[in-house]
């Protein structure tokens, strides 16, 4: 079977998410460029990315850059920085953009594709990211499990035109080639409520108990705490008139443990490093939009504040020495 030319791709944002999913791409043969912080693009550049998963072990020659002009001939742009970034980063993106370029937003939150498309004029393609990875050290990825993608277009209300369902359809085909699964979504909107509800019950949990997901599930009282999360995020989701998917989010979001036991959340990690957390644009995002629907959210509100107490102050003294990770 003939296969299209693999497009030029850059990662923007080349943590463990960008680099597993940039790294799936350059196995298969597409020509990748990982655009990230100096001490994993040094070796990148010098060694290639070394990817540990849990059906191989490789290492992966690829191009990296710190400069962000490095995404000016992408045709596909794997959009992975923090949500607290994501204003920033599109606006230093947009004037390197290729007019034909198409971005693809790995991250978490619910508001991401319009505050992108607030500084770019380039199509945005929402994506509902499943995979459980961390930065082992620099340049080498770890992946603990899934790895698979939910993609849909998002009306962001600027009058833009929304990206093809052939566009959908070559881009799912696209990363299936690379061994990436991916669904494209008639309701991508309640796919990313269904992500965010799961964001906000695990990784406050795990950054506040340093716990990873298959001992919070497995205490009684934590897993309490993270379904009372869970059902002030879907109270909100339907005063906001989202359509959530079919089927018990309850039940789905609490057995995703199952999926990766293992996993640390990314907030977990950044609290431990010292890092920002994305706590503002999860369970806070919670509080302001319960506040403003007039529904009551006082777990989240906890979750939030403590989250913020830690992040306020020299997080990481006597915590795990985890590993820096953009996963679930």
């Amino acid at each position: 079977m003939q296969y299209p030319p693999w497009p030029k791709t850059a990662v923007v944002g080349s943590g463990a998410v960008g680099c597993y999913f940039g790294g799936m791409l350059a196995r298969a043969g597409a020509p990748v460029t990982l655009i990230g912080r100096a001490k994993h693009v040094e070796a990148f550049n010098r060694d290639g990315l070394r990817m540990e998963t849990n059906r191989f072990r490789e290492t992966v020659p690829i191009s990296a850059s710190t400069d962000i002009a490095a995404a000016g001939e992408a045709q596909l742009v794997l959009f992975c920085v923090k949500s607290i970034d994501s204003e920033p980063v599109a606006k230093s993106l947009a004037p390197h953009l290729a007019p034909d370029a198409l971005i693809l937003d790995l991250q978490n939150g619910v508001d991401n594709v319009p505050r992108i498309c607030s500084q770019v004029r380039n199509p945005v393609i929402a994506a509902v990211v499943y995979v459980a990875c961390e930065m082992i050290g620099a340049g080498c990825v770890k992946h603990h499990g899934r790895g698979d993608l939910v993609i849909g277009s998002i009306d962001t209300g600027d009058g833009r035109a929304l990206p093809a369902r052939e566009q959908l359809d070559e881009l799912a085909g696209q990363l299936a080639r690379a061994d990436i699964p991916c669904v494209i979504s008639d309701n991508i909107e309640g796919d990313l409520w269904l992500k965010f509800l799961i964001n906000c019950a695990y990784n406050a949990v795990s950054a506040l108990g340093r716990s990873r997901y298959a001992r919070m599930t497995a205490i009684g009282e934590s897993h309490r705490v993270m379904e009372d999360a869970v059902r002030e995020v879907l109270a909100v989701a339907h005063a906001s008139g989202v359509r959530m998917p079919a089927g018990d989010s309850l039940r789905t979001a609490m057995k995703l443990a199952d999926a990766m036991p293992q996993q640390l959340s990314s907030m977990a990690q950044d609290l431990d490093r010292g890092k920002r957390t994305e706590i503002d644009d999860l369970n806070g995002a919670v509080v302001r939009r319960g506040e403003a629907l007039g529904i009551p959210t006082p777990v989240n509100r906890t979750l939030h504040g403590l989250v913020k107490l830690l992040e306020s102050g020299k997080s990481g003294e006597g915590g795990l020495r985890a590993a820096e990770s953009d996963g679930t």
